[in-house]
């Protein structure tokens, strides 16, 4: 399996694994943390260890997979996990504890796994955020990359509207390609002027 591990100045970017359910659950249990993910806090580590089978070890398994613990040189401990999917849209994602944040680690990380998914000939990543949570949109654009369009989703598991900011970043020639899926998908889309 091609998982790199990655390392910048502060950090270390390995794989999850069994023994990192304790970090995990840290990361996944917090209210405020989670608030703009696609699914609820975990109440346990039961919840943790499932959430790692399913959203990590399925990467692991791919010939390709970009699905990274964050951690801190100093002790090599989980405080963040971040990821790009291999599906189409090539989704960009990350989470960090409370207590780490405003310090620069999830845009750290995010250059290596940009850098990484580059050598590695991914056409492009994209990677949404809601637009009440501003400060994902800046890791977004502290990579490099660009905004694209807007669009409002029901989102699932929660059941309420969305307005979603849809970010792009493209390694190839095609540089003028978005990835369009989203505005076709849903009929309330456009682009803000911010």
């Amino acid at each position: 399996m091609n998982t790199p591990t990655l390392e910048t100045e502060r950090l270390i970017l390995r794989k999850f694994t069994e023994r990192d359910i304790e970090a995990l659950f840290l990361i996944l249990k917090d209210k405020e943390v989670n608030e703009f993910l696609p699914w609820f806090p975990t109440k346990n580590l039961e919840e943790a260890k499932k959430f790692y089978e399913e959203r990590f070890i399925s990467k692991y398994m791919q010939p390709q997979g970009y699905a990274y613990a964050i951690c801190l040189k100093t002790d090599n401990f989980p405080i963040g996990y971040i990821k790009v999917d291999l599906e189409d849209h090539h989704d960009f994602g990350y989470g960090l504890r409370k207590e780490f944040w405003h310090r620069g680690i999830t845009t750290e990380a995010g250059k290596a796994v940009v850098e990484q998914v580059k050598t590695d000939k991914l056409p492009y990543i994209t990677a949404t955020h809601d637009r009440n949570n501003p400060r994902s949109g800046n890791v977004m654009k502290n990579v490099g990359m660009t905004y694209c369009y807007s669009y409002e989703e029901q989102w699932q598991p929660k059941n309420f509207p969305v307005i979603f900011r849809m970010y792009q970043l493209n390694f190839n020639d095609n540089q003028d390609f978005v990835y369009k899926k989203y505005w076709d998908m849903y009929n309330n889309h456009f682009i803000e002027k911010f």
